[in-house]
């Protein structure tokens, strides 16, 4: 499992700031403005091959009892409770303040291992910007700037470096049962649809303790293909499951995504699509991850109903438009078998095949309906394509000129090769590779004299060949 990192301290000490950097995105709110963030954001970052997760957490005021401020700083609790490594950030300009000692005693309390960051050092000394955090008792600070970047890849480095190293794979081993995660939020009926794709008398099931925290994987056999199921609120006996106090927990769910090979995501009929819904639907997306998409509660609404649904649907999720969509009952059981065939399909998907060949000719082809736009001086040139991995299919296109090639182009690939490979349920990735010029950056070799009299009367031949003198 990829190691999480919470960010925590105090408001407007720059953790958003340093959470779009490590994730290279804009995704949390940045302002010079305290308490502009009030609920967690989860991300993805990576260091050179090493991936991690990290968490954005709205601060951290321990004198707050209640309001906004006391929301927020019990989020942080749950934020780090739920950590691998705390990542504590404390403002150098403004200097040690009795919140950072109250947050630092609270920090230690809670056992996890901390790394102390004095943001906003850029432009100062170490030794000065550092020296008054020591009464902290967090260990050595580490100035750095997540407005310019200063230091934060070797903090990150540091702060993994007790970790396991886990590069992602791009081979899977085919001998291993599919993984599907089932996710969702609270009370949409995970726990009821993993209990009915286990509860019936041809299936064998037994318990094997998961690898992080309280995620537990299944191992069963339906139809004579063995999966592993991975439920991270844990699998109840049927008759005590209690979907009202069914605990909730992002870094689970983004945990299981990352081993899955295959993702279903639960949503609620009854219940209109959530922010939620759609940021735990965009991590798939992130992860590479196939998909299908479960309705769940469908029995029971009326005409008029579903096609609100549906329409919901279309607009807050247009961009799962790769993966199949299932309108079931947990509960009564129905719409489970043709979410285990979809799985099968998205599994398969994410793990084929494709040859060179196949997918230089289809590369060609696309280019042929429609070229790439010109960028610069120059038209890329598009010469060969091959697969570059699974789990999601990874396709290499190789050329010259491909530097700058627009996301719609590249959007536009993935939708010709998903349509004449078959890949539905699986997202698809493409890398543009493009060659460079050798000649670049060589000086040119310098004439030599019998050279230089060859271009002298050449040039002459074209004064008297055009009329001039």
């Amino acid at each position: 499992m990829l190691p999480t990192l919470v960010l925590v301290g105090r408001p407007n000490v720059g953790k958003s700031t340093l959470f779009n950097r490590l994730t290279r995105s804009r995704d949390a709110l940045v302002a010079d403005q305290p308490g502009l963030t009030r609920d967690r954001h989860y991300g993805r970052g990576r260091v050179g091959e090493r991936p991690y997760l990290v968490v954005d957490t709205g601060g951290l005021e321990p004198v707050a009892k209640d309001g906004i401020m006391f929301e927020m700083a019990r989020q942080s609790r749950q934020a780090v409770d739920e950590a691998d490594m705390v990542l504590f950030l404390v403002d150098g300009r403004a200097g040690c303040t009795p919140q950072d000692l109250i947050i630092a005693t609270e920090l230690r309390k809670t056992g996890k291992p901390i790394l102390l960051l004095v943001n906003k050092a850029e432009g100062m000394a170490r030794a000065r910007v550092t020296a008054e955090f020591f009464e902290l008792g967090l260990g050595e600070p580490y100035p750095i700037s997540s407005a310019h970047g200063d230091n934060v890849v070797e903090v990150v480095e540091i702060a993994l470096e007790n970790f396991p190293e886990v590069v992602e794979e791009e081979e899977v081993n085919h001998d291993k049962p599919p993984k599907l995660a089932i996710v969702g939020r609270p009370n949409v009926g995970k726990s009821t649809l993993v209990n009915a794709i286990l509860g019936e008398q041809r299936v064998i099931a037994f318990d094997q303790p998961g690898t992080t925290r309280d995620s537990i994987y299944i191992d069963f056999e339906r139809d004579g293909k063995q999966y592993t199921i991975i439920d991270t609120a844990g699998v109840r006996r049927r008759g005590k499951v209690d979907e009202a106090v069914e605990k909730f927990s992002v870094i689970k769910t983004m945990q299981a995504i990352e081993d899955a090979n295959v993702v279903v995501l639960v949503v609620d009929a009854r219940d209109q699509i959530t922010e939620q819904d759609a940021h735990v639907a965009d991590f798939v997306l992130q992860a590479g991850r196939a998909l299908v998409l479960a309705v769940n509660k469908w029995d029971g609404l009326d005409n008029h109903q579903r096609e609100m649904v549906k329409s919901d649907i279309e607009r807050k999720l247009h961009f799962l438009g790769f993966a199949k969509r299932h309108y079931i009952s947990a509960l009564n059981g129905n719409g489970i078998v043709n979410v285990l065939k979809s799985a099968d399909e998205a599994y398969a998907a994410a793990m084929s095949k494709m040859s060179t060949p196949k997918l230089t000719r289809a590369l060609l082809g696309a280019v042929e309906k429609q070229a790439p736009p010109k960028v610069g001086r120059f038209l890329p040139k598009m010469r060969y394509a091959h697969q570059g991995g699974s789990n999601p299919p990874l396709i290499v296109v190789h050329g010259s000129g491909l530097d700058n090639i627009p996301a719609s182009y590249a959007r536009y690939l993935e939708r010709s090769f998903a349509e004449i490979f078959k890949l539905e349920g699986t997202p698809l990735k493409i890398q543009f590779n493009s060659s460079k010029n050798p000649f670049e950056g060589k000086k040119p070799r310098a004439l030599t004299e019998a050279e230089q009299r060859s271009a002298h009367r050449a040039r002459i031949r074209g004064r008297k060949l055009y009329g001039k003198q």
